[in-house]
């Protein structure tokens, strides 16, 4: 994702006196290189333990999304425009696990980048894009549940494979497009050529952006959760409407009102807490990360390092998270992953396994 990385390296540029090394000892990402960026290692201990946090979120966000990739696309009763969706959704977080987070983490502990300057581009491009194509898609699936709940007997000819693939290709293309197209065209340092030159050296990856791009960067997150937060206030009103109405249709006969009672009691609380969690766990993570953004690129990068490494591992870690909150709530999905963790999608018509309960 394009991101103000210049705030991490204004701290090497001035090589700050604050850390894990003491003030008189300059270490270097690549020792035998003139013009090399300046390290700033971690101590044994907590190196060892940000290695296994965000190598955790790593593993979690290939593993998990890998899971519900395959669950959608190998069992035929889960092929589904909806479910094409939340596929296309596990894709662009399975690659936010597979070719950003890895990267990321040998850079944030490390302080240095060793995987060359044309990676270091391309590695910005992919966290743009795949990070973008989540948030679209959250913001399509939120949709779809509104179509789904509110006019349930027409949602089959409104919501169809077709809408679905439109929405998939609008996710991924604009993402994309717009993530490439800023950074290979240099758009995002306009402006900015001192601090560039000044950021400029062997072993770092730093993205400088500019306040234009960073606004419109923050429009692009700003957007998609007013449409999800509009969305599931309305889904929340609607589902109120229906157990109010439910209970008076049950009011009949009290044993039938108890019976209704008790189920709409339940799918109400399950739909808060599903429902909830997802927003919660959404704007926890990108909120904070973009409200930075926004002051650093305003207020000349006054963020500290850790803080903007703390922020930008909220934000990876929503793409770990999704699978639990979109997938794992579901027991059709615990279905699925015992079948394919013990083997049992390698069955003949095992395809066809029925998944739902009876």
């Amino acid at each position: 994702m394009a991101t103000d990385d210049d705030s991490y390296d204004w701290d090497q540029v001035r090589i700050m006196s604050e850390g894990p090394v003491p003030p008189t000892t300059v270490l270097l990402c690549y020792e035998n290189l003139n013009g090399s960026c300046i390290r700033n290692p971690y101590s044994p201990g907590p190196r060892l333990i940000l290695y296994a946090v965000f190598g955790f979120g790593a593993v979690l966000a290939v593993c998990g999304n890998l899971l519900v990739m395959m669950s959608i696309l190998h069992f035929r009763q889960l092929h589904s425009p909806a479910n094409f969706l939340i596929a296309s959704l596990a894709c662009a977080d399975f690659l936010v696990g597979l070719t950003v987070m890895p990267f990321s983490t040998v850079r944030s502990v490390e302080s240095c980048w060793y995987f060359g300057d044309t990676y270091c581009k391309f590695h910005s491009c992919f966290e743009g894009s795949f990070c973008y194509s989540s948030i679209f898609h959250l913001c399509f699936i939120s949709v779809d549940r509104y179509i789904a709940v509110s006019d349930p007997l027409t949602y089959p000819t409104r919501f169809t494979a077709s809408v679905s693939g439109k929405c998939i290709a609008f996710s991924w293309l604009l993402s994309i497009t717009y993530s490439f197209s800023l950074l290979y065209t240099g758009a995002n340092e306009a402006g900015l050529e001192d601090l560039v030159t000044a950021l400029t050296c062997v072993g770092g990856c730093q993205i400088a952006v500019n306040q234009s791009w960073v606004f419109i960067n923050f429009l692009f997150f700003f957007i998609p959760t007013l449409v999800m937060i509009t969305v599931y206030s309305k889904i929340f009103l609607i589902a109120k409407q229906q157990a109010q109405k439910i209970e008076r249709m049950s009011d009949q006969t009290a044993k039938a009102s108890d019976s209704y009672k008790d189920r709409v009691a339940r799918r109400e609380r399950k739909a808060a807490k599903t429902l909830g969690i997802a927003v919660a766990a959404f704007l926890l993570s990108w909120l904070p990360y973009f409200i930075d953004s926004i002051i650093d690129a305003f207020l000349g990068f006054i963020t500290p390092t850790y803080v903007y490494e703390i922020l930008v591992w909220i934000a990876y870690y929503n793409s770990a998270m999704n699978p639990l909150i979109y997938a794992f709530f579901y027991p059709w999905f615990r279905k699925a992953i015992k079948l394919i963790v013990t083997g049992r999608i390698l069955r003949e018509n095992s395809s066809a396994t029925n998944l739902f309960p009876e």
